[in-house]
């Protein structure tokens, strides 16, 4: 008998969808796999505005679901559950959230997980966050897979506000294509079989797939991820002072974290890059252990 595989996911662009396409083409013929998306019934422009983007922040953070549409999950037992979801704002996305408090979530009782995430560089506290949840349902996470934008953090920055508010992917005059790399999508493809040959023995499973190079992750990161998730925290709470997603009354408040954090981006983020170069190399032995931990599928409470 073939194995059972459903892979649930949220795909605002279509990029995920394409690096879970890549991963599954390979095992198509050898596994019965069932794929649903989900759908937030409050439908999230793309291209976004400028408001629409800065105003889901809040709710990210602090994990506030919303209403998803009715999802047509298959009655049967999965070997397999494949979740597939973005960071915002350091954080699982709103429609991610949402599937996780919501009653279709049961599936994931008990069963074993494969995290796929779509990044620009920073998914940590994300990850800890699906971890956490994983955990409440008696979930077995076997493996984590990120995928993420190699350009430079400065260049990423400009090609990913270029791709989220002008719709604009592809290469331009100055500025490589956003997101991740047509190259990476499809050499996600190696994973398919890693994941199919591992499903009897899957304590094995995520060492396998990170030797195939399934987590990359640059330590200083680590560091400057903590600092902004903090950050976030205090003003994800501030702005709900004035009500929730869409109330024009929290609309200053919003406009205010906004112009804070493109402050923070371009004028702050090349001192703090460096003063978190410096910390790693300070605090080598303890960064390395950070390192090995978030690259693991393992779970400690306030890890950041």
């Amino acid at each position: 008998m073939k194995p059972a595989i459903l892979v649930i996911y949220y795909s605002q662009t279509g990029q995920l969808k394409n690096l879970l396409d890549s991963i599954l083409a390979p095992i198509q013929a050898q596994a019965d796999i069932d794929i649903v998306a989900i759908e937030p019934t409050r439908k999230f422009p793309f291209p976004w505005t400028n408001n629409a983007f800065f105003d889901c922040m809040p709710e990210c953070v602090l994990q506030i679901p919303e209403e998803i549409n009715k999802m047509h999950i298959p009655e049967k037992k999965y070997d397999l559950v494949i979740l597939g979801y973005q960071p915002w704002f350091l954080s699982p996305s709103i429609p991610i959230t949402s599937f996780l408090e919501s009653n279709y979530a049961h599936i994931l009782k008990k069963s074993n997980v494969i995290t796929v995430i779509g990044s620009r560089n920073m998914w940590l506290n994300a990850q800890e966050k699906i971890k956490e949840k994983l955990k409440s349902f008696d979930a077995h996470l076997i493996g984590n897979i990120v995928f993420r934008d190699k350009n430079p953090n400065l260049t990423s920055i400009l090609t990913v506000i270029r791709w989220s508010f002008k719709g604009k992917k592809e290469a331009g005059k100055f500025l490589p294509e956003a997101g991740i790399s047509q190259l990476d999508i499809q050499d996600a493809s190696k994973f398919g079989p890693i994941i199919l040959s591992n499903l009897t023995e899957t304590q094995h499973l995520h060492n396998h797939l990170l030797h195939n190079g399934s987590v990359f992750l640059n330590p200083a990161l680590i560091i400057l991820e903590k600092r902004g998730i903090a950050n976030f925290r205090k003003f994800a709470s501030y702005i709900r002072e004035k009500g929730e997603r869409g109330n024009p009354n929290r609309l200053s408040r919003v406009k205010l974290f906004n112009r804070l954090l493109l402050v923070g981006v371009f004028l702050l983020s090349p001192i703090s890059t460096i003063t978190a170069k410096l910390s790693v190399l300070f605090n080598k032995k303890t960064i390395e252990k950070e390192v090995s931990y978030f690259k693991s599928i393992g779970y400690k409470q306030n890890a950041i």
